[in-house]
């Protein structure tokens, strides 16, 4: 007659599929949660609507146009002179940096139009103009 330990056949077996299941729902769990961590740095203006207006994930840097005139470089205020130092001294650190033009639609046009110039003289190559999706 054969005795059966009652040790070896009660072992427990480590059962890994439940554990790749919470493993998976964590991580979609955490990348869930930092896409509402993303903070914009960016003043609210009223934009004019444009078909053409993507959405751009890349980090840029944003220089503002409001409606009575003022330049914004970064929520900072800044003279008009002053702005292309300030894009020499940017591209300086970053020669490959992104700018985006943000104007309220209310702005005279010829106030834009010397703001961009004033970052074009700097050197910048990367200028982007914002604009809101109209919609459909």
């Amino acid at each position: 007659m054969k005795l059966h330990n009652l040790r070896a056949n009660n072992q427990p077996e480590f059962m890994i599929i439940p554990m790749i299941d919470i493993i998976f729902f964590l991580l979609v769990f955490f990348m869930m949660s930092t896409l509402y961590m993303v903070d914009q740095h960016t003043l609210p203006v009223n934009l004019p609507k444009t078909a053409a207006a993507q959405h751009d994930i890349a980090a840029n840097i944003a220089i503002t146009v409001l409606e009575n005139g003022t330049v914004l470089y970064d929520q900072e205020e800044l003279p008009l002179p002053l702005l292309a130092k300030r894009v020499r001294a940017e591209l300086g650190g970053q020669p490959e940096a992104s700018f985006v033009l943000r104007a309220d639609k209310g702005t005279d046009y010829e106030k834009v139009i010397t703001v961009l110039d004033e970052i074009k003289l700097a050197g910048a190559r990367k200028i982007s103009l914002a604009g809101e999706p109209k919609a459909r």
